[in-house]
């Protein structure tokens, strides 16, 4: 028998006038095609598990919803838009993939739950070291000390200094903060020393 959590029910009503259509759809569909499926509000919006695993999601906003998988690229193949997962900023119900298109993205992500199967996440080594603007690679050349702590850091803390740098707006602030990188370099500080205990 479906499960269908009051606080859903709830979420729904509170939902703009456009936006219950839609997401009343959605729920139908997730629990026709995954009668085991549990909902629940999950980070202020209603989420749906299969056998205690995140499946998919979906949510209303004031000018649109949005539905969302949780292992998108194995089950709809495609990055998550703008508009909160894969099918952009939806309106109403005929800008959704047809029924049996969503049957097919569920079944897919239930799968995924029965067979074991992970999400493919890529491997993340660690990030080379920063490329160092030439304008403040300069400077550094000119200040030994500045360069022998800035040498010695490791690459997430160069790389603290380089984006604050390049972060600048204007060229009098990215001068002040060269300036003040070279200060706090040659005194062995870090990017973030105030914060740090």
């Amino acid at each position: 028998m479906p499960h269908y959590d009051p606080e859903v029910d709830a979420y729904i009503a509170q939902a703009p006038d456009f936006a219950r259509p839609i997401l009343e759809h959605l729920r139908a569909v997730v629990h026709a095609t995954c009668p085991e499926v549990e909902e629940a509000i999950k980070w202020r919006s209603p989420h749906f598990s299969y056998k205690g695993s995140l499946i998919c999601a979906m949510a209303a906003f004031k000018q649109h919803c949005g539905f969302h998988f949780r292992h998108y690229r194995e089950v709809v193949g495609t990055s998550a838009d703008e508009g909160m997962g894969q099918f952009g900023k939806i309106v109403s119900v005929k800008e959704l993939p047809s029924k049996k298109e969503l049957t097919a993205y569920i079944r897919k992500a239930m799968a995924l739950k029965d067979t074991g199967s992970q999400a493919l996440r890529p491997k993340v080594g660690p990030k080379p070291p920063p490329k160092l603007p030439a304008d403040f690679g300069a400077l550094l050349k000119k200040h030994a000390a500045a360069r022998k702590h800035y040498e010695a850091f490791s690459p997430s803390a160069q790389r603290e200094y380089v984006e604050w740098i390049i972060e600048a707006k204007t060229d009098a602030t990215r001068q002040k903060r060269m300036a003040t990188a070279l200060e706090w370099l040659a005194e062995g500080k870090h990017r973030n020393w105030k914060y740090m205990k």
